[in-house]
């Protein structure tokens, strides 16, 4: 029952009773037909074998929790007049939002041929799980959704991040107690630490503790009431208790927790917004506790079902099979009295919709799950404002991520009145360089001050805790609601969110074929911090893979960067923070780095995505002998350094250095939309001479991405091949073979005629190697002569 729920609403009406609960019966049958039926939708006639799939997939045990949320939900937004959104976590929830907005319309409406009426409920029906249908869980087929069903342990995070920045948008967000056991979400309990009543929208979690997981019971579900209200008022929510079995007192509790926590969160914000209380505030929750499979089959073959885990997928399985189970499936869908909830062309009876809001304020009709729409252009600023000069390659240094933490800076000024971009990131921003942004933005916080923090504030936009997973969360829900952000992380540690970034793309890929969703802003990842300059902390912090884990993904979705110095970066942050649809990932240093490019070299070079760098090479427009070719702005200036020692012992040998600041560019074309065709890669790279590719990353990745071309059997490649430890930043590339020295000798084993011509280079350049072993163990520093380099041209 309710615990303590006081509003001054007055208490339902048998009448509003009756409506609520016709609604629930009609989203309950829905759920249930999904599942089992592919005809007969009405039960106009005796339910036959033939009426049922031949294979029964789904999940029931959460669909009549879930309805009774959107039932409850329709009355507030509707009697209130709210902007509402509800993130739906439970696994598998799919028939229950899909009946909740077939019954509003917003279903058919986005899906014609779906029509509200018994045409229209056949197919939502034979559609369900079914070849060339819709998933079993709540997907971006979903009007209304914004969260992968399935994704379990992300969703409290997405319904935050779609309240930042939304002050006039309530987020409702169902929180299934199997999810509740993650990580994520439990971290995700103390985003109210992050949420500024003024500036931000309201979220109400609605804990469903409904018993069971799969096969075992939760958690929380066991906990004494007692102890799991302590464990979340210890988290700084304030919640409402509602339980039972009986639909006519849970309705009543139900609308009474709903009434109470709204006018909270009314009074909540008014006093934030109109009379300045900045005291932070302990936000309402909702835990509600129903059967599992509740009003579904109480036992089948004699064993329990409703209320045990059994009811988790589909109760009652070999209908077509089992006459005796065909009945009790009959028995079940007549017990919601299918006849009262529909008129004799199947659409919903008044009273079913009397509780259903109208237009946009329907939740599958909400812009605020389809948000670019509501995207507006991110202001940014001429990149000249912000670029380095450069007057000859290599002549001086500049750390990128502090020049790209400028440009953000004026962005997060610029954005200041329409408030609709945010940087998130675990506890690294000072620490990445970009902390030229608190100028114009402090870091979000509402929790205790002391004298001694720097740059908090209630009304930040700048935003740090230390959870990948909240980070992501958050600015997954702001990007899918309309906004714009990045997210800047430690290379070594973004792998943290390897599963949630599969989840992002799969969602955006299955987005791009959905007509009705508008783009929305990409989801883009700067990361520093990387391998090679993680020489202080040591192979913990040594890990390059996460450009591998996003390349296996979806090639209309992906793309991935390694600008090779700050204007290149500035050059594509323009281009990523542009865009819609993809996830870009950025790999780019904090240290100091030599300036290479001119910003309109720089802005040609990324269009290009890989080119010649001229004044670096020795072909001069011959063919040449070997192409040097180097991704990432360490292996870079690895390359180069070769190419110097190149021209200096060997200078008859033509040279061509190529650069690749578009990782997808080595692709065939057919493969990925940025891929090169094979006559522009041929040219580029030859087709018979030796290629010496200095790359970032995990070396075999390129040697995937080239696979195919002509010229691959020539393709030796350099990279990190798990080497790692707490030494001198040039020890982490002559470890990994990766360094100048062992590129030249690259050179002259796979050049035809060298490896005879040139034995003596080859013996200097492995003397230089042994000397560097022997120099950092006594000095603990670099070589001088790599310490003090410098281009010369």
């Amino acid at each position: 029952m309710a615990k303590a729920a006081r509003t001054d609403a007055p208490a339902l009406t048998d009448e509003e009773v009756r409506a609520l609960d016709a609604h629930w019966r009609a989203a309950n049958y829905l759920a249930a037909g999904q599942i089992y039926l592919m005809a007969n939708p009405l039960l106009t006639e005796p339910l036959a074998p033939e009426h049922i799939k031949p294979r029964l997939l789904g999940h029931w045990g959460t669909s009549p929790g879930l309805n009774l949320v959107y039932t409850h939900l329709n009355r507030v937004i509707g009697a209130r007049g709210l902007d509402a959104l509800c993130v739906w976590g439970p696994g598998h929830g799919g028939p229950a939002v899909l009946a909740g907005s077939w019954l509003e319309g917003s279903y058919s409406e986005t899906y014609p041929d779906v029509s509200r009426d018994a045409a229209g409920m056949g197919r939502l029906f034979r559609q369900f799980s079914f070849p060339g249908g819709v998933p079993s869980h709540v997907a971006p087929e979903t009007p209304g959704s914004i969260h992968e069903g399935g994704e379990l342990g992300y969703s409290l995070a997405h319904a935050y991040g779609a309240a930042f920045d939304n002050p006039g948008l309530l987020v409702a967000c169902v929180v299934g107690d199997g999810e509740a056991e993650t990580g994520p979400l439990a971290a995700s309990w103390h985003s109210t630490k992050f949420l500024d009543p003024v500036h931000d929208g309201a979220v109400l979690p609605i804990l469903h503790l409904n018993g069971y997981k799969i096969a075992n019971p939760t958690v929380l579900s066991r906990l004494p009431e007692s102890e799991l209200d302590a464990l979340l008022r210890g988290y700084g929510h304030e919640p409402l208790h509602v339980s039972g079995d009986d639909p006519d007192t849970v309705h009543r509790a139900l609308a009474a927790a709903f009434d109470q926590a709204l006018d909270t969160i009314a009074v909540m914000q008014r006093t934030a917004r109109d009379e300045g209380v900045t005291e932070r505030v302990h936000w309402p929750m909702i835990v509600l506790r129903t059967p599992k499979g509740w009003t579904g089959p109480a036992e089948v073959d004699g064993v329990p079902v409703e209320g045990t885990w059994r009811a988790h997928q589909v109760p009652l399985a070999g209908v077509r099979e089992n006459p005796r189970h065909l009945r009790q499936l009959e028995r079940w869908l007549r017990s919601y009295r299918p006849e009262e909830l529909f008129d004799a062309d199947g659409r919903p009876v008044p009273e079913v919709l009397r509780c259903v809001p109208e237009g946009a304020r329907r939740l599958g009709a909400t812009p605020h799950a389809n948000g670019g729409l509501l995207t507006r252009e991110l202001p940014l600023p001429p990149l000249d404002t912000f670029a380095v000069p450069v007057d000859a390659p290599g002549a001086t240094l500049h750390e990128p991520t502090r020049v790209l933490g400028d440009l953000l800076a004026r962005v997060m000024n610029d954005t200041r009145r329409s408030r609709d971009f945010r940087l998130v990131g675990p506890d690294e921003t000072a620490s990445n360089r970009l902390q030229a942004v608190f100028d114009a933005s402090g870091k979000a916080w509402q929790a205790g001050t002391l004298p001694v923090d720097e740059h908090l504030d209630r009304h930040g936009r700048v935003m740090e805790v230390l959870s990948e997973h909240l980070c992501q969360g958050w600015l997954e829900g702001y990007l899918l609601t309309g906004r714009h952000g990045l997210f800047s992380c430690y290379e070594a540690f973004v792998h943290i969110v390897d599963s949630m970034v599969n989840q992002h793309i799969k969602w955006l890929k299955t987005s791009r074929e959905l007509s009705w969703r508008a783009p929305v802003p990409s989801l883009n990842y700067l990361l520093t911090s990387h391998v090679w300059r993680q020489d202080h902390n040591g192979f913990s912090h040594q890990d390059p893979g996460f450009v591998d884990h996003v390349l296996n993904k979806s090639p209309s979705v992906v793309r991935v960067y390694l600008p090779p110095d700050a204007n290149t970066l500035l050059s594509v942050a323009d281009h990523i923070l542009r865009s819609r649809d993809y996830v870009n990932v950025v790999v780019a240093g904090k240290q100091p780095c030599f300036d290479w490019l001119t910003m309109d070299q720089a802005r040609a070079h990324c269009a290009r995505g890989a080119g010649t760098w001229d004044w670096a090479s020795t072909d001069g427009g011959r063919e040449p002998d070997v192409v040097l070719a180097c991704a990432g702005d360490v292996p870079t200036q690895e390359v180069l350094a070769a190419a110097q020692l190149l021209r200096r012992h060997l200078p008859a040998l033509a040279v061509r250095v190529v650069n690749v600041v578009d990782m997808t560019r080595l692709l065939r074309h057919e493969d990925h939309p940025h891929g090169m065709p094979d006559f522009e890669y041929d040219g580029l790279f030859t087709t018979d001479k030796p290629v010496i590719f200095a790359y970032h990353g995990y070396p075999w990745l390129v040697h995937r991405l080239a696979y195919g071309r002509a010229g691959h059997p020539n393709l030796h490649v350099r990279g990190y091949k798990e080497s790692g430890t707490t030494t001198t930043p040039f020890d982490m590339v002559v470890r990994n073979d990766l360094d100048r020295y062992r590129l030249v000798m690259d050179v002259i084993d796979r050049v035809p005629g060298l490896a005879v011509r040139a034995a003596h280079v080859r013996q200097t350049m492995a003397d230089a190697r042994t000397r560097h072993r022997a120099w950092i163990t006594e000095h603990g520093t670099d070589l001088p002569e790599v310490a003090d380099w410098r281009w010369e041209g």
